[in-house]
This record gives structure tokens, C-alpha cells and sequence, in this order.
């Protein structure tokens, strides 16, 4: 039998989680001989692809394994893995997630060769009654419109609109820009219910969020290609409070430095106004243990001086007038 749906997978030294998900793959009610799963490592990882070759002796499903010979971004992967995938129709998912047993027959009873279609699920992310702001942030893909954590292209479609754009190095708006190139190019996306991937919320290190501002600097690449897509369905206007604790920090030091104790209150009012309501937001309906409201807290301090350095550092980098 031909193959008519491949599952592209990127990964890296994610193998536990790699295995929970192709082992989910193998209970898919699609023909098990009609479909193939394809993963990329980011990079050499013989840690993975050791898990792999060694799951693959049990022969339950075809698979195959690829890796980069660099670290090139999620992005990168994709397209190295619907390149050389055999089936027409191309679904994506991501190393930690689960997809239900239907959610490739459900693609493909959507699927006529002759749409111009792409199409996107239901993703189910399973959180705490009193989730952290890290769970919390993870829920909201949930109710995105389009990611790839659960999308599914014709190959036809990605061969045309080139795929994912691979200067997206980090997990971050390369799903975007790939919904952005489908509206583009008039390419309808349909939402399949019953198309369903469950998302874990993964162990996150204490500070996460600041080191999760990094990905900040690709908000203006992607600003950059669609102004008016990203003004309409990523963010209607800028941050303004993050530019006004940070003025009000400036200003209080400035304020300081000059002697002027008027100056340095003002700014010293403005800034910590403005950080302890970011603050109170952050913790409404989350976890209030104490480490939680300690990483609130402290993060959110730092987060916008971060987040504008990233802002700044990607509007410099690829050259666009981006707040």
C-alpha cells in the first residue's frame, strides 16, 4: 500500500517524551500501513536516536529517523521532514504531545486532493484547578488558531508556500508564519473538531519565564513579513505598561542621579504601580503557594525590562520600526 499521511515529529533529547508520543501513534484507527511517522533530531542526539532504532526493532509501525548536522530550530526540522516524507497529506505534532487514536482518520475523512485546504485541530491541554502562570501560558494554545502542535498541510500546499520559514531558530511564531503564508496565498484552514492532540504541560524550571522572553526578538521578523495579519491576530497595539515601568525606572534613577527627589518619586511611584499590578495579574486564578508567588513576583521585575531588550535586539535584527 501507498502512503498517504506522514507524521513529521522535531525533537530534541526529548526521548521519554518522544517515545509516550509514537507509541500514542501506534493506536491510530488510520491503516497502520497507509501512514508513516517521520521524526528529525535538532542536531545529533545519538541519545535519540538510540531510543528510536531500538523501538523500531519491535516493527509496530513504519518509521524513520532523521537528524540534522546542526542545530537549525524546530522550523528547520519540519522542513527537513516533509521534504522527505512520502505521503501526500502531511501532519505535524510535537515530541510532547499525545494525539487521539482518531486524530489521523479525522484529517483524512477532510482531505480532497483537489482543496486548496489546510487544516487544524482541537488541542487539549490538562491543567492544575489552580494552574501555575507557566500552565497557564501553555493553555492558551488551546484556543489558537493554528499551531504545530496539531495542524495538518497538504504537501502540495507546503511545496508552494515553501514550508516554515527557517529564520524562526526557536519555538516560537514559525506556526504563525505558516498560517500567515496560507491566508496569504487564499488557503483555506478548516478546524477539525474531532482531530484531537493532547498537550502535557512539561516541568519548568523555577524562572522560566525569563529565559522564555528570548523568543520575544521573533515577534518583529514575524511583524515584519505581515504587519497587518500580526496587528490583527497576534497583538492589536504594544505593550504600553512594559514601556511604562521601564520609563518609570528610568526616570526614578534619573531622578536619583540628578538629586531631584520630585523626579526619582514620580518615576519610583510609576514603576512599582505598574509592577505590582503586573504582578497581581499574573497571580489571578494561579497557584498561590508561596515559591509560586516568589517566581511571580521576582520575574516580574525583570520580565520587561527583558522582554524590550528582545523587542529592540529583533527590530534591529531584521531591520524593522517594530514596539
Amino acid at each position: 500500500m501507498s502512503i498517504k499521511i506522514s507524521v513529521v515529529i522535531p525533537t530534541y533529547n526529548r526521548s521519554a517524551l518522544l517515545l509516550q508520543c509514537i507509541d500514542a501513534l501506534t493506536c491510530q484507527t488510520f491503516n497502520k500501513e497507509e501512514f508513516e511517522i517521520i521524526i528529525v533530531t535538532d542536531g545529533p542526539d545519538n541519545q535519540t536516536e538510540k531510543a528510536v532504532v531500538k523501538w523500531n526493532k519491535r516493527r509496530l509501525i513504519n518509521c524513520q529517523f532523521f537528524s540534522l548536522p546542526c542545530k537549525k530550530g524546530p522550523a528547520a526540522a519540519r522542513n527537513y521532514g516533509w521534504l522527505n516524507a512520502r505521503g501526500e497529506l502531511i501532519a505535524f505534532t510535537d515530541d510532547d504531545c499525545i494525539p487521539d487514536k482518531n486524530w489521523l482518520i479525522s484529517y483524512f475523512n477532510h482531505y480532497l486532493k483537489d482543496q486548496n485546504m489546510a487544516f487544524t485541530g482541537k488541542t487539549i491541554v490538562p491543567v492544575s484547578k489552580r494552574p501555575t502562570d507557566y500552565e497557564l501560558n501553555t493553555a492558551n494554545l488551546q484556543t489558537a488558531d493554528f499551531i504545530t502542535a496539531n495542524c495538518c498541510c497538504p504537501k502540495k500546499i507546503l511545496v508552494r508556500t515553501g514550508g516554515f520559514d527557517e529564520r524562526f531558530t526557536m519555538a516560537w511564531r514559525e506556526d504563525s508564519d505558516l498560517e500567515f503564508k496560507l491566508i496569504n496565498e487564499s488557503i483555506k484552514i478548516k478546524r477539525v473538531e474531532d482531530a484531537i492532540v493532547t498537550h502535557p504541560v512539561r516541568k519548568a524550571i523555577w524562572g522560566v519565564s525569563i529565559k522564555e522572553q528570548k523568543k520575544t526578538m521573533f515577534n518583529a521578523l514575524l511583524y515584519k513579513k505581515y504587519p497587518e495579519l500580526y496587528r490583527q491576530k497576534i497583538q492589536i497595539r504594544p505593550q504600553l505598561n512594559y514601556y511604562l515601568i521601564v520609563f518609570g525606572f528610568i526616570l526614578m534613577i534619573t531622578g536619583i542621579m540628578e538629586n531631584s527627589f520630585l523626579i526619582a518619586f514620580l518615576g519610583f511611584n510609576l514603576w512599582i504601580v505598574l509592577t505590582v499590578l503586573f504582578i497581581i495579574k499574573r497571580l489571578s486564578f494561579t497557584s498561590l503557594s508561596s515559591k509560586h508567588i516568589a517566581e511571580m513576583v521576582i520575574t516580574s521585575m525583570i520580565i520587561p525590562f527583558l522582554s524590550l531588550y528582545w523587542q529592540i535586539y529583533g527590530a534591529i535584527k531584521y531591520r524593522v520600526l517594530f514596539f
